[in-house]
Protein backbone atom coordinates (compact mmCIF):
# COMPACT_ATOMS: atom_id res chain seq x y z
CA UNK A 1 0.00 0.00 0.00
CA UNK A 2 2.76 2.96 0.67
CA UNK A 3 4.86 1.89 -2.42
CA UNK A 4 2.13 1.98 -4.63
CA UNK A 5 1.16 5.48 -2.51
CA UNK A 6 4.66 6.60 -3.87
CA UNK A 7 2.98 5.92 -7.28
CA UNK A 8 0.28 8.10 -6.51
CA UNK A 9 -1.98 5.52 -6.14
CA UNK A 10 -5.19 6.64 -3.62
CA UNK A 11 -5.92 4.15 -1.20
CA UNK A 12 -9.01 2.99 -2.36
CA UNK A 13 -8.10 2.80 -5.75
CA UNK A 14 -5.29 -0.15 -4.60
CA UNK A 15 -7.52 -3.08 -4.64
CA UNK A 16 -9.28 -2.18 -8.11
CA UNK A 17 -8.94 -4.39 -10.66
CA UNK A 18 -6.26 -3.35 -13.71
CA UNK A 19 -8.52 -3.32 -16.19
CA UNK A 20 -10.61 -0.41 -14.53
CA UNK A 21 -7.38 1.94 -14.44
CA UNK A 22 -7.09 4.70 -16.16
CA UNK A 23 -4.60 5.81 -19.14
CA UNK A 24 -2.42 7.48 -16.79
CA UNK A 25 -3.04 4.84 -13.59
CA UNK A 26 -1.79 1.94 -16.26
CA UNK A 27 1.32 4.09 -16.95
CA UNK A 28 2.46 4.56 -13.02
CA UNK A 29 1.39 1.06 -12.33
CA UNK A 30 4.03 -0.20 -14.99
CA UNK A 31 7.09 2.15 -13.58
CA UNK A 32 5.49 0.62 -10.36
CA UNK A 33 6.48 -2.34 -11.40
CA UNK A 34 9.66 -1.84 -13.30
CA UNK A 35 11.19 -0.14 -10.91
CA UNK A 36 10.07 -2.79 -8.10
CA UNK A 37 12.53 -5.22 -10.21
CA UNK A 38 16.14 -5.68 -8.66
CA UNK A 39 17.87 -4.63 -12.27
CA UNK A 40 21.20 -2.19 -12.00
CA UNK A 41 20.14 -1.43 -15.64
CA UNK A 42 16.99 0.26 -17.23
CA UNK A 43 16.68 1.38 -21.23
CA UNK A 44 13.61 3.02 -21.65
CA UNK A 45 12.20 4.04 -25.18
CA UNK A 46 10.06 7.40 -25.48
CA UNK A 47 9.15 6.81 -21.66
CA UNK A 48 7.36 9.73 -21.70
CA UNK A 49 5.18 9.30 -23.66
CA UNK A 50 1.36 9.46 -23.06
CA UNK A 51 2.57 10.75 -19.45
CA UNK A 52 0.38 13.40 -17.59
CA UNK A 53 2.33 15.89 -15.85
CA UNK A 54 2.24 14.55 -12.08
CA UNK A 55 3.61 10.73 -13.16
CA UNK A 56 6.02 12.59 -15.86
CA UNK A 57 7.59 14.63 -12.38
CA UNK A 58 7.45 11.05 -10.36
CA UNK A 59 9.40 9.46 -13.28
CA UNK A 60 12.29 12.32 -13.05
CA UNK A 61 12.22 11.74 -9.38
CA UNK A 62 12.57 8.12 -9.93
CA UNK A 63 15.25 8.39 -12.72
CA UNK A 64 17.66 10.80 -10.77
CA UNK A 65 17.28 8.75 -7.42
CA UNK A 66 18.07 5.45 -9.39
CA UNK A 67 21.45 3.69 -8.69
CA UNK A 68 22.21 1.75 -11.90
CA UNK A 69 22.68 2.88 -15.41
CA UNK A 70 19.80 4.19 -17.60
CA UNK A 71 19.98 3.86 -21.51
CA UNK A 72 17.42 6.33 -22.71
CA UNK A 73 15.60 7.55 -25.99
CA UNK A 74 13.63 11.31 -26.08
CA UNK A 75 12.62 13.57 -27.89
CA UNK A 76 11.68 16.06 -25.22
CA UNK A 77 15.06 17.87 -24.27
CA UNK A 78 13.76 19.28 -21.03
CA UNK A 79 13.19 15.78 -19.61
CA UNK A 80 16.97 15.23 -20.83
CA UNK A 81 18.41 17.86 -19.27
CA UNK A 82 16.57 16.90 -16.03
CA UNK A 83 17.92 13.43 -15.91
CA UNK A 84 20.46 12.48 -18.74
CA UNK A 85 24.32 12.90 -17.16
CA UNK A 86 25.58 12.51 -20.67
CA UNK A 87 24.59 12.41 -24.11
CA UNK A 88 25.30 9.68 -26.50
CA UNK A 89 24.91 11.43 -30.35
CA UNK A 90 25.64 10.71 -33.80
CA UNK A 91 28.29 12.46 -35.41
CA UNK A 92 27.29 11.25 -38.69
CA UNK A 93 29.64 8.79 -41.27
CA UNK A 94 28.78 5.83 -38.51
CA UNK A 95 30.18 8.04 -35.74
CA UNK A 96 28.83 8.25 -32.14
CA UNK A 97 30.29 10.08 -29.16
CA UNK A 98 29.35 10.89 -25.45
CA UNK A 99 28.91 14.25 -24.42
CA UNK A 100 29.17 15.11 -20.59
CA UNK A 101 25.71 16.50 -19.02
CA UNK A 102 21.85 16.58 -21.12
CA UNK A 103 20.80 17.80 -24.07
CA UNK A 104 21.22 21.63 -23.78
CA UNK A 105 24.82 20.92 -22.23
CA UNK A 106 25.40 18.81 -25.33
CA UNK A 107 24.26 21.61 -28.12
CA UNK A 108 26.57 23.96 -25.94
CA UNK A 109 29.63 21.74 -26.74
CA UNK A 110 28.57 20.93 -30.34
CA UNK A 111 28.53 24.15 -31.28
CA UNK A 112 32.13 24.61 -29.25
CA UNK A 113 33.74 21.69 -31.15
CA UNK A 114 32.49 23.37 -34.72
CA UNK A 115 33.73 26.81 -33.92
CA UNK A 116 37.43 25.15 -33.25
CA UNK A 117 37.04 23.11 -35.80
CA UNK A 118 36.54 26.23 -38.33
CA UNK A 119 39.19 28.11 -36.31
CA UNK A 120 41.51 25.03 -37.59
CA UNK A 121 41.09 25.49 -41.32
CA UNK A 122 40.92 29.22 -41.19
CA UNK A 123 44.49 28.75 -39.80
CA UNK A 124 45.60 26.45 -41.94
CA UNK A 125 44.35 28.55 -44.73
CA UNK A 126 46.33 31.55 -43.47
CA UNK A 127 49.65 29.63 -43.12
CA UNK A 128 49.41 28.39 -47.21
CA UNK A 129 47.19 30.81 -49.10
CA UNK A 130 49.10 34.44 -49.21
CA UNK A 131 52.63 33.07 -49.62
CA UNK A 132 53.16 33.25 -53.18
CA UNK A 133 51.61 37.01 -53.58
CA UNK A 134 53.67 38.33 -50.92
CA UNK A 135 56.93 36.80 -52.42
CA UNK A 136 55.63 38.80 -55.93
CA UNK A 137 55.35 41.74 -54.04
CA UNK A 138 58.54 42.53 -52.20
CA UNK A 139 60.77 41.08 -55.19
CA UNK A 140 60.83 44.17 -56.57
CA UNK A 141 62.12 45.95 -52.98
CA UNK A 142 64.85 43.16 -51.66
CA UNK A 143 66.45 44.00 -48.05
CA UNK A 144 68.52 42.63 -46.20
CA UNK A 145 68.04 40.87 -42.70
CA UNK A 146 69.38 43.31 -39.47
CA UNK A 147 71.26 40.86 -37.41
CA UNK A 148 68.16 41.30 -34.54
CA UNK A 149 65.55 40.36 -37.39
CA UNK A 150 68.12 36.75 -38.77
CA UNK A 151 67.79 36.12 -34.95
CA UNK A 152 64.05 36.61 -34.72
CA UNK A 153 63.33 34.32 -37.99
CA UNK A 154 65.86 32.24 -36.94
CA UNK A 155 63.42 31.57 -33.54
CA UNK A 156 59.88 32.10 -35.86
CA UNK A 157 59.38 27.87 -36.81
CA UNK A 158 60.32 26.73 -33.08
CA UNK A 159 57.99 29.46 -31.71
CA UNK A 160 55.39 28.69 -34.42
CA UNK A 161 55.16 25.21 -33.52
CA UNK A 162 55.26 25.75 -29.64
CA UNK A 163 52.32 27.68 -30.09
CA UNK A 164 50.38 24.85 -32.35
CA UNK A 165 51.13 21.99 -29.74
CA UNK A 166 49.39 24.09 -27.13
CA UNK A 167 46.12 24.87 -29.47
CA UNK A 168 46.30 20.94 -30.18
CA UNK A 169 46.40 20.36 -26.36
CA UNK A 170 43.61 23.19 -25.45
CA UNK A 171 41.81 22.08 -28.63
CA UNK A 172 41.18 18.18 -27.48
CA UNK A 173 40.52 19.08 -23.98
CA UNK A 174 37.44 21.66 -25.15
CA UNK A 175 36.55 19.24 -28.27
CA UNK A 176 36.50 16.16 -25.01
CA UNK A 177 33.91 18.62 -23.08
CA UNK A 178 34.50 17.18 -19.57
CA UNK A 179 36.90 20.33 -18.81
CA UNK A 180 33.45 21.75 -18.25
CA UNK A 181 31.90 19.60 -16.10
CA UNK A 182 34.82 19.37 -13.78
CA UNK A 183 35.98 22.84 -13.63
CA UNK A 184 33.65 25.63 -15.54
CA UNK A 185 36.26 28.44 -15.24
CA UNK A 186 39.02 26.42 -16.63
CA UNK A 187 36.95 25.45 -19.59
CA UNK A 188 36.47 29.61 -20.07
CA UNK A 189 40.32 30.39 -19.23
CA UNK A 190 41.28 27.29 -21.98
CA UNK A 191 38.75 28.91 -24.55
CA UNK A 192 39.90 32.35 -24.05
CA UNK A 193 43.89 31.25 -24.50
CA UNK A 194 42.45 28.90 -27.25
CA UNK A 195 41.44 31.77 -28.97
CA UNK A 196 44.37 34.22 -27.62
CA UNK A 197 46.65 31.35 -29.25
CA UNK A 198 45.25 32.50 -32.79
CA UNK A 199 45.92 35.60 -33.06
CA UNK A 200 49.63 35.23 -31.88
CA UNK A 201 49.98 32.79 -34.50
CA UNK A 202 48.36 34.99 -36.97
CA UNK A 203 51.03 37.73 -36.36
CA UNK A 204 53.67 35.09 -35.82
CA UNK A 205 53.13 33.28 -39.65
CA UNK A 206 52.62 37.34 -40.97
CA UNK A 207 55.99 37.85 -39.08
CA UNK A 208 58.27 34.83 -40.36
CA UNK A 209 56.40 35.31 -43.98
CA UNK A 210 57.47 39.37 -44.32
CA UNK A 211 60.96 38.05 -42.82
CA UNK A 212 61.32 35.50 -44.93
CA UNK A 213 60.68 36.94 -48.44
CA UNK A 214 62.94 39.65 -47.45
CA UNK A 215 65.90 37.62 -46.84
CA UNK A 216 65.59 35.94 -50.23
Amino acid sequence: MSYLGDFLFAPERVRSPVKSLSGGEHNRLLLARLFARPVNVLVLDEPINDLDIPTLELLEELLTEYDGTVLLVSHDSAFLDNVATSVIASEGGGKWREYVGGFTDWQIQRERSEQIAAQQAQKELAKEAPKEANAARNAQRPAKLSFKEQRELDALPEKIAALEAEQKTIGAQLEDGSIFAKDAQEGTRLTERYAAIDEELMVALECWDELENRRK
